[in-house]
């Protein structure tokens, strides 16, 4: 597999600059709160949630990328098909074969059998492809299949907060080690489905 070095990422970084930050925020409001009960922390509080937020979607981000690399040569030409998929609000569902065989977890779709490129990858999500429902299945370095069904969450969402293709990662990675990568069409949003847990995804839109 091709080299990813993690801890030279300039995301790790991003991330470690993002906790030093979010330390510096929550000292300075445990500061304001002991010094005078005029002193509303509110703001700070509003502002600790952004950076928190965001330090979280850039680890999505670093991590996603650390995982993807064990795994597929092809995780650079995924994430560019994610960007553009997200930027133009097309609804995607990405299934990454990692150590627990699957074929017995999903319902098989159309076989695919090609190498993996961005164009194919976007060309089976984009809207009027017989295939854009459904999972994309990709081991290694190819795109197995497409058009798969994927069990969905055993866990009851309260108040419908996911779509069926966010409740389907979800289910999928609560059997398995895979890694699920999911774009809403609604918001055009980025997420990872790993262990069971969605986690957002920093884009560059």
């Amino acid at each position: 597999m091709r080299p990813f070095n993690c801890n030279e990422s300039p995301l790790k970084q991003a991330v470690l600059d993002g906790l030093n930050l979010l330390s510096n925020e929550i000292k300075q409001s445990i500061h304001l709160l002991n010094n005078g009960e005029d002193n509303c922390i509110l703001c700070n509080l509003e502002s600790i949630k952004d950076t928190l937020n965001h330090i979280e979607s850039v680890a999505g981000s670093f991590y996603l990328k650390c995982y993807l690399a064990n795994y597929t040569d092809k995780f650079e030409e995924i994430a560019t098909c994610m960007e553009k998929l997200s930027a133009q609000r097309i609804g995607a569902l990405i299934v990454i074969e990692r150590e627990d065989p699957l074929d017995q977890l999903i319902q098989k779709g159309t076989d695919i059998g090609a190498i993996l490129t961005p164009a194919l990858l976007e060309s089976i999500f984009y809207p009027g492809s017989p295939l854009h429902d459904g999972a994309v299945l990709i081991r290694q370095n190819k795109i197995i299949s497409a058009a798969n069904f994927l069990p969905m969450a055993t866990e009851i969402f309260e108040g419908s907060k996911f779509g069926a293709r966010h409740r389907a990662a979800i289910g999928l990675t609560e059997h398995s080690d895979a890694l699920v990568l999911v774009v809403s069409e609604e918001t055009g949003k980025i997420s990872l489905a790993l262990n069971g847990n969605l986690y957002p995804i920093q884009t560059m839109n």
